[in-house]
């Protein structure tokens, strides 16, 4: 019972720090909400006994994610000239959450109609952090794995150099 409240309480404010990403008008804040975003999910991450993926949620996304995020911030010099009312929507706003909505509601109905099954077994070591090292850097995935670590390496230096350019 316990840990369905503190799931569901940590979803909320996880929802809520999503919202404010999107609704926040000064680039700063936006990017603190995310973090605390990444923090809550982490957070229902351990609730749900994926341990390791937490810990990755902590260190990449909220550590080095967020760090480039900063970065591309102070880089590109964002600057809010004037304060906008708190709750001021547009339109497009407006239909935006209309249709997010209809789709969450779609959703949940969705979800609702498929058949119940029971869990399939585990094997012993799954998703702990020896059997996923293992699987990527000796199995199939270590190709991939350099080559999204060179594509980043690459961004970042693609990143400094337009920006330097500009500066």
């Amino acid at each position: 019972m316990t840990e369905a409240v503190l799931f569901y309480l940590f979803s909320l404010v996880a929802i809520v720090a999503g919202l404010s990403v999107v609704l926040a008008r000064n680039p700063i804040a936006s990017a603190l909400s995310l973090v605390v975003c990444f923090f809550f999910l982490a957070a229902d991450y351990v609730l749900l006994d994926a341990h390791f993926v937490a810990v990755i949620q902590i260190l990449v996304y909220a550590g080095a994610i967020m760090v480039l995020f900063i970065f591309v911030i102070m880089l590109l010099n964002l600057r809010d000239d004037a304060p906008t009312p708190l709750l001021e929507i547009s339109r497009r706003g407006l239909v935006g959450m209309a249709v997010a909505g209809v789709l969450g509601t779609g959703l949940i109905a969705a979800l609702e109609a498929l058949p119940v099954t029971a869990a399939a077994k585990i094997p012993e070591g799954y998703g702990k952090v020896e059997s996923v090292g293992i699987s990527i850097f000796s199995g199939a995935y270590l190709l991939p794995f350099e080559v999204v670590s060179v594509l980043l390496t690459v961004a970042l230096v693609g990143a400094v150099v337009l920006a330097k350019r500009e500066i």
